[in-house]
């Protein structure tokens, strides 16, 4: 170990990237302070610095795979918990152009939770090591830093309530994971330097979600039905059985065309998914809530490894630093790929330098930062540039799903790259081209690539 410090971290923000960052620092840091404005002891459904986990989420194959690396057994804790678990692309029903894929088992395991539960059982893990402490309801109102302003030295934060004064809390480092309302940007130009420039995928999707007792069981051995929304039918949805028994159903409409939280609207909306089965399921069912709607204007990119000076002291990590359109389920998962590379940074730097960890997770981000713009720019009302790298991909994906909906194989080769357990460039190789040309020429392409 160097002589340079490893006292204290602080972790601002306790969603799933806050916690992920705080179970890798403990390994380096003997004193790990995670801070949140909500309650956190005992809460198990949505809160309010949260407002998206009342919708479907998902934890991508490769995110699974490092959550049961950081915490070994916690798939088996999931389970004896009652949560229903099984493969991508065997037990989830997919639809994609209107066509339903041909399920294949991948090996690739999908977990049945909602995002408050899965926080919950991660946040436990991460409260029983040692090294971490929780400090919960507690506003942070700035950072503190050096009189030359080259290093962050700590966080001001005040209990929630006003009822205390404001305290510096010193660190030998601070890590940003409060999400897509990072104050990092202000927080920088107030020191004197540059605001990272952004990246912006304009979509204006909602989510609106409702839970259901169902009457009839149209799952059979599956663990949710996902119609994913094309350009020739741009309403999508996520119809995830639950282990309680109740079904939650996510409805998704990009470009404005927005999910209805009335009863009529909602059923109608339903009734336009290239999934049937979802509108038979609920129309005479029981509701179990009122519907909750959740919107998402752009998708963002802080292009922080961009720039040429950053104080000492401060990382950002998660939402903070990339935004994706959540339909493609990417941001818990790249938030353990960040907290790897994180991990690796530690362990490989005696000091751990914004600059370098930035450039560090450019190259995780660049692989599904271009599958959701690419996949974005497929509808036609998204703006930004269809380069000739965009519209060949999304007339090759658009083939690919087509022939996987007559090919398992292709099923589990798309889902490998989606999960972000494969790189893209794995569904170019000669045996799965060759595929994919025979499927598309036989069967058609539903939908093809907005020109």
């Amino acid at each position: 170990m160097s002589a340079y410090a490893r006292d204290r971290a602080v972790v601002l923000g306790a969603g799933m990237a806050g916690l992920l960052a705080a179970r890798v620092l403990a390994e380096t840091y003997a004193h790990v302070l995670v801070v949140d404005r909500d309650q956190l002891t005992g809460v198990t459904g949505p809160r309010r610095g949260v407002p998206h986990a009342r919708h479907a989420h998902a934890l991508l194959a490769r995110g699974q795979q490092i959550l049961n690396e950081l915490f070994p057994g916690l798939d088996d804790e999931l389970t004896a918990a009652g949560i229903p678990a099984g493969d991508i692309s065997g037990n989830l029903r997919w639809y994609f152009n209107g066509r339903r894929l041909s399920p294949v088992h991948t090996g690739l395991v999908s977990v049945s939770a909602t995002r408050p539960v899965l926080e919950a059982h991660v946040r436990g893990r991460v409260a029983a090591l040692s090294r971490v402490e929780f400090r919960e309801r507690c506003v942070i109102r700035g950072l503190a830093a050096s009189s030359d302003r080259t290093r962050v030295t700590g966080v001001l934060l005040q209990d929630e309530d006003g009822s205390g004064s404001e305290e510096v809390v010193e660190a030998d480092l601070v890590v940003d994971a409060t999400g897509r309302g990072s104050r990092t940007p202000a927080w920088l130009e107030e020191l004197g330097y540059a605001r990272p420039r952004e990246d912006r995928v304009k979509i204006d999707l909602a989510y609106t979600t409702r839970h259901f007792r169902l009457k009839e069981d149209p799952y059979g051995t599956d663990l949710s039905i996902n119609p994913v929304a094309s350009p020739a039918n741009p309403r999508g949805a996520f119809f995830p059985k639950l282990a309680d028994g109740s079904s939650q159903l996510s409805l998704t409409g990009i470009l404005g065309d927005h999910p209805p939280t009335d009863d009529e609207g909602f059923l109608a909306f339903a009734k336009t998914l290239a999934a049937p089965e979802i509108y038979r399921a609920i129309r005479d069912a029981e509701p179990l809530d009122e519907p909750v709607t959740f919107r998402f204007p752009a998708s963002v990119r802080r292009r922080y490894e961009d720039l040429r000076r950053f104080p000492d002291g401060l990382l950002v990590i998660g939402d903070g630093v990339c935004s994706f359109n959540p339909v493609y389920g990417q941001g818990m998962t790249v938030a353990a790929m960040e907290a790897m590379e994180l991990r690796d940074h530690l362990h490989g730097s005696a000091r751990p330098g914004g600059l370098a960890f930035f450039r560090g997770i450019s190259s995780i981000l660049d692989v599904p930062w271009d599958l959701a713009a690419t996949a974005d720019l497929n509808f036609p009302g998204v703006q930004g540039p269809r380069t000739l790298k965009v519209r060949m991909g999304n007339a090759y994906m658009a083939r690919l799903q087509s022939a996987a909906a007559h090919d398992g194989e292709l099923t589990g080769a798309f889902f490998r790259v989606a999960g972000l357990v494969d790189s893209p460039q794995s569904l170019m190789r000669p045996s799965v081209a060759l595929r994919v040309l025979r499927g598309g020429s036989q069967h058609g392409v539903a939908g093809r690539a907005a020109a």
